[in-house]
């Protein structure tokens, strides 16, 4: 496990920007697409859905649940 140093405001940040950009996409597709631009992705685990970083899925944040169905 790597331990990383996380900021609060940070992570409120990310997730506004991902759950914002999810009300403005057109389909699951388009949503995925457009977080990659910013470099985020959606990964599923068995913990939930987690925002992560790419290219090396460093997990930002978790989604609410909820939030990665359409």
């Amino acid at each position: 496990m790597v331990y990383v140093n996380s900021d609060p405001t940070a992570k409120a940040g990310v997730l506004a920007l991902v759950l914002h950009e999810k009300q403005n996409a057109r389909s699951t597709q388009d949503w995925h697409k457009a977080l990659s631009h910013y470099g985020y992705a959606v990964q599923q685990t068995d913990r939930g859905a987690y925002v992560t970083t790419l290219p090396h899925g460093v997990e930002v944040c978790r989604l609410p649940s909820g939030s990665v169905s359409r």
